[in-house]
């Protein structure tokens, strides 16, 4: 089977088995965005038992994750082009589930922080070693559906953290939604090691290519190159504004007659958009190419490049709305729109590259859309919610953000505190969606290469 031709593979294993595989890896990749996006949930009682800025809960919730979950995936990846697969995520979804619950006993932002390193070390381990199993499991014309199925762990495990973390900090408090949400990691782990078989590796090459042979390689495909930044130009959008929804609700609408309520029913209305519109975005942006694909093979540079241009407008309408059931509804169209990009992202690097350069090339994109999105988005919008706040606070009264620490603040000032970090969180998001015309535009220009690049 290894031996065959790319055109001719028909996947590994029976039909049944390879669909239980990818059964397991979406929980692992479920587990890993449970424990990713909770700090976001979470932050605003993190920001009152703290007093941290806006841009601090920005570096918490970026740099601080992504710089070891970026710069490690590279030779975790090519550890995975020689060792057993299943074994890397194993042990990754292991490490990565013991510090998020090591966040819980935090006495301070420093050791939140250091426990959100930990975070990003075993997550590293997590999806250029997924891909490349998944990969070697089903044939090219089931590839974008297949990892399209696997990225689903992205809303699943999205609306698993709002819903959970909600309820947790209204019924306990955040702490609790650390140890209770990051355990359950373990189990799937242990899963994933002893029930999921490592499977051949397609194609006739026997010595792996080194990392230069493959930065090479990949440096003469263009569309790798404008899907892998028209990607992080999505994700500094997706991330940036996922870490801050929650508190943009709590701070511009009444959702309850507790802080923590209000938490829970903004958590509550982020589970329906990410475990709904976000899964249906993704799962259809998969299914789609993979059907338009023979009539239309440039599919998956357009069909990311319409579906963001699309997702603009109905954002920036959500974010004008003064009533939460307008704001809600365009806020849970967006996503099904915004997402359709992620399997044609991940099909189009594995499209040109070759078998024992799979991980390699999804590490090298991970590297790129993670060091923009993730370790620039979150920290963006919190530096403009911070700027925007500090002019609303300056033309509308004497205040400064120093004076609105939740901790501190004086009761007469609460109300105008509360007002500028509202409104200028709505400014900051509203900001931030603009940079998805950029993300189009080089969807739009790999097409120009797309089927030239293609190997399999």
């Amino acid at each position: 089977m290894t031996d065959a031709p790319a055109a001719a593979f028909q996947g590994y294993g029976t039909k049944s088995y390879r669909a239980y595989v990818l059964g397991v890896f979406v929980v692992i990749y479920t587990f890993n965005f449970i424990d990713r996006q909770l700090i976001g949930i979470v932050q605003e009682a993190i920001r009152e038992d703290f007093g941290v800025s806006n841009f601090y809960l920005g570096l918490l919730g970026g740099p601080v994750f992504a710089v070891l979950y970026t710069t490690l995936g590279i030779p975790i990846a090519r550890l995975a082009e020689r060792a057993n697969r299943i074994t890397i995520v194993s042990i990754g979804a292991f490490l990565w589930s013991l510090m998020t619950a090591a966040c819980g006993f935090a006495g301070n932002f420093v050791q939140l922080a250091i426990f959100r390193l930990g975070v990003g070390i075993g997550e590293a381990a997590c999806v250029p070693p997924s891909q490349s199993v998944i990969a070697d499991y089903f044939p090219a014309s089931r590839r974008a559906s297949a990892l399209a199925i696997f990225s689903l762990g992205i809303p699943l495990g999205s609306a698993l953290a709002y819903l959970g973390g909600g309820w947790l900090v209204s019924n306990f408090d955040w702490r609790t939604a650390f140890w209770i949400l990051g355990a359950p990691g373990i189990i799937a782990a242990l899963l994933l090691k002893f029930t999921v078989k490592e499977p051949p590796r397609s194609g006739t090459q026997i010595k792996p290519p080194t990392f230069g042979e493959t930065l090479r390689a990949l440096s003469k495909k263009a569309s790798f190159w404008h899907v892998a930044f028209g990607g992080a130009l999505i994700s500094f959008v997706g991330y940036g504004s996922a870490q801050f929804l929650v508190s943009h609700l709590v701070r511009n609408y009444e959702l309850g007659a507790t802080p923590a309520l209000e938490i829970a029913h903004a958590s509550y209305a982020m589970g329906a958009v990410a475990g709904l519109s976000t899964a249906l975005g993704t799962f259809f942006g998969g299914y789609l190419a993979d059907r338009l694909a023979p009539r239309h093979p440039r599919v998956n540079s357009w069909l990311p490049a319409l579906g963001v241009g699309i997702a603009i407008p109905l954002y920036v309408l959500s974010f004008l709305q003064t009533q939460f059931i307008w704001a809600f509804a365009f806020l849970m169209l967006a996503p099904i729109f915004h997402y359709l990009y992620l399997g044609s992202m991940y099909a189009v690097s594995m499209g040109v590259s070759t078998p024992l350069q799979r991980a390699t090339s999804i590490a090298i994109l991970i590297l790129i859309v993670n060091l923009i999105g993730l370790g620039l988005g979150p920290p963006f919008v919190g530096a403009a919610n911070d700027f925007f706040a500090s002019q609303i606070l300056s033309d509308t009264s004497t205040l400064t953000l120093a004076q609105c620490d939740p901790r501190t603040v004086a009761p007469e000032n609460a109300a105008a505190c509360a007002s500028a970090q509202g409104l200028g969180l709505k400014y900051a998001l509203g900001a931030t969606i603009f940079f998805l015309g950029w993300a189009a535009l080089h969807f739009l220009l790999a097409g120009r290469t797309l089927v030239k690049d293609r190997i399999s």
